[in-house]
């Protein structure tokens, strides 16, 4: 399993980080969304998941930034 922690930004309350991890759970991927400190972690089964998770976010009208760990 890959964890990984990425920033978002653009996000306006709680139920944006709700809504997130609901649309990230219908793809299958386990995460957690934390408004207030604007982050998003993430345990991906592979890789290629991850560039689903950046279009997720990003239709959905946030950015998404890599966190190096």
């Amino acid at each position: 399993m890959i964890k990984k922690t990425y920033k978002i930004t653009g996000m306006d309350c709680n139920a944006c980080a709700k809504m997130i991890e609901l649309d990230l759970e219908e793809m299958g991927v386990n995460a957690s969304c934390d408004f207030a400190k604007g982050t998003l972690k993430a345990n991906l089964d592979n890789q290629a998941l991850e560039g689903k998770i950046s279009q997720v976010i990003e239709k959905s009208g946030y950015k998404l930034i890599p966190i190096d760990q």
